[in-house]
């Protein structure tokens, strides 16, 4: 091999590597209209449940899910025959109005069906949720709901100020999974946002030793945390195992600081 066709071929490796999109996270997304209902809200909350890159507003298109429920005081209830198929982004989505009728922390949980992500070689579960609190109550907010992995919260999972700390514990199959990987971001709903490079899109962190995290939005908003671990199982495509990757995704809203004159 000549010099120059060996120069040609490392430059042609080089420009390919640099032109290489960053790859986008998923998440999955329960957006509901309110974190907090008061006495004198609106009784009926709207979610909407999507499959998104947040921040950049590229989405997949969400199947109707495994599973939807919501947990209050321990008490299951199973939301799926209720949802309507809706659409996020122009892309297909689900969506249910819900009537808050007591206080309480109200935990809205959605199981997907597994995504195939060719980009990455392997299936896509995220076990996605939310909590809202109402009329003053908020018994339970920290309680673990027993999904296959979950970020159980250890600050309150709203009434949080932009720059406020949010921690949660990761967990899957009930134990901590310590040094998982965290991934962060923006839900850039009206798009406004911009980000100075690609690699502010999604921000990354590591759960410690103990699988504790923190971290603290810089604006208001909603900000979802993915904990992203690989099932022990796999799944078949096209005759070949395939990996699982099962996300741990949590969604709280950050609200804008006010102190008045």
């Amino acid at each position: 091999m000549t010099l120059r066709l060996t120069k040609s071929i490392c430059l042609t490796v080089f420009f390919s590597l640099i032109l290489v999109p960053f790859a986008s996270a998923h998440f999955g997304m329960i957006i509901p209209s309110d974190s907090m209902v008061m006495q004198e809200d609106d009784r009926t909350l709207t979610l909407d449940l999507s499959f998104f890159h947040p921040f950049e507003g590229h989405g997949m298109e969400l199947v109707k899910p495994h599973v939807f429920n919501v947990i209050r005081e321990g008490k299951k209830t199973d939301l799926l025959p209720l949802l309507k198929k809706s659409s996020v982004m122009e892309h297909g989505a689900w969506t249910f109005d819900f009537p808050v009728k007591r206080p309480g922390a109200y935990a809205f949980c959605m199981e997907p069906v597994p995504y195939w992500e060719p980009a990455e070689d392997c299936f896509i579960v995220h076990y996605t949720k939310t909590v809202v609190a109402a009329y003053g109550g908020e018994e339970g907010w920290d309680d673990e709901l027993g999904l296959k992995t979950e970020i159980v919260p250890l600050s309150k999972p709203y009434g949080l100020y932009a720059g406020n700390i949010f921690q949660g514990i990761i967990k899957k199959d009930g134990k901590a999974v310590p040094f998982a990987e965290v991934e962060v971001e923006f839900y850039n709903e009206n798009k406004k946002a911009t980000a100075p490079t690609d690699y502010m899109v999604t921000q990354t962190l590591k759960a410690d030793g103990n699988g504790v995290f923190s971290y603290a939005p810089p604006v208001s908003g909603w900000w979802g945390f993915a904990a992203l671990t690989t099932a022990d199982e796999k799944k078949m495509h096209n005759g070949v195992e395939k990996d699982i990757e099962l996300g741990a995704v949590i969604w709280v809203q950050f609200m804008p600081w006010q102190a008045g004159e």
